[in-house]
């Protein structure tokens, strides 16, 4: 992270220097508290697909998607998350062909941890810059992704 960030020198970054400093910050303090509750070994882009995984209903391949990785990368963070004990296959009861992959107790514990930190930035941001500028934020980056998506 930048040193001595006053907030007029702030106001000059273009938006994607803030959207990268910003999700620096949330990965930072996801990792440290992470590594506190004995879950240093997730992988990159580890946090990312637990958190995901337990906040939404998407399938873990729509999440991986997001991430913008090759299907190689993506194979293997997923049997990194499978080996580690944060995930675990089943059949998938529908088609037995099919392997479904679910949160394990331990990725639901991790995944716990990983909320927590980010409602507890979350409800630091709602204090310093009031509720509704917090609410702004995310349409405005909700816009973002839609448009993004919109665009693939």
């Amino acid at each position: 992270m930048v040193a001595n960030v006053t907030p007029a020198a702030i106001e000059d970054w273009p938006l994607t220097a803030l959207l990268r400093g910003a999700r620096a910050v949330f990965a930072a303090a996801i990792r440290r508290a992470l590594a506190d509750a004995g879950y240093g070994d997730l992988p990159p882009n580890g946090p990312y697909v637990i958190g995901a995984m337990s906040r939404t209903s998407a399938p873990l391949a729509d999440v991986i998607v997001q991430l913008s990785v090759s299907k190689q990368a993506a194979g293997q963070l997923v049997e990194s998350l499978v080996a580690r004990g944060y995930l675990d296959r089943a059949a998938d009861p529908d088609d037995r062909r099919r392997l479904v992959l679910e949160l394990t107790t331990r990725g639901t514990d991790a995944a716990h941890v990983i909320r927590t930190v980010v409602d507890s930035l979350e409800a630091e941001m709602e204090t310093a810059a009031g509720a509704d500028h917090v609410r702004v934020v995310r349409e405005v980056l909700g816009w973002l992704i839609r448009r993004g998506a919109a665009d693939a």
